[in-house]
């Protein structure tokens, strides 16, 4: 089973040849100053704390607002941007049945909406959405009932406060 995500065939390439353990690319010409590396060590220390295993790969695709609307109708029936999208959970990454590379989706124009609303930085609601994305491929889902909720977005808020106090 393979992921149908635009995007697939050069994170297969990345898979292939061994890669960084998160790569990210920037599709989004609006907001193209988005600082890579801090990401990176965010994205590596909550899999780490996770237990998800050094050689684990996941891509994370900035991408335009139509764009993340237009994925967003296909695969969950909202015609509307949001701010986060993951695919994948992380445990298809080792069954070679069932082979997907997980993917994070990120709509920075999203982010930086949420950001001026929640009273916070772009940096952190961008950390937020990706600790959250993250999350999703561990496995975990919010939309299940109130204490995965619960469960999800304290590990969420614990996660995001290691590096935003």
């Amino acid at each position: 089973m393979l992921l149908h995500s635009p995007y697939l065939q050069y994170y297969e390439y990345l898979v292939k040849y061994g890669k960084e353990m998160i790569e990210i690319q920037n599709l989004d010409q609006k907001f193209k100053g988005i600082k890579k590396k801090p990401l990176i060590r965010i994205a590596e220390f909550v899999l780490q704390e996770e237990g998800a295993g050094d050689d684990i790969e996941i891509s994370v695709v900035f991408i335009e607002s139509d764009e993340m609307r237009r994925i967003n109708k296909q695969y969950r029936h909202k015609d509307k941007p949001t701010d986060v999208l993951s695919f994948g959970e992380i445990r298809d990454f080792y069954d070679p049945d069932k082979f997907i590379l997980p993917e994070i989706l990120i709509c920075p124009e999203e982010v930086s909406k949420n950001a001026q609303e929640y009273g916070t930085s772009f940096e952190e609601e961008l950390a937020k959405v990706l600790i959250h994305g993250i999350l999703h491929l561990l496995g975990f889902d919010h939309e299940r009932g109130d204490k995965e909720e619960e469960e999800m977005l304290n590990k969420q808020e614990n996660y995001l406060s290691i590096f935003f106090k």
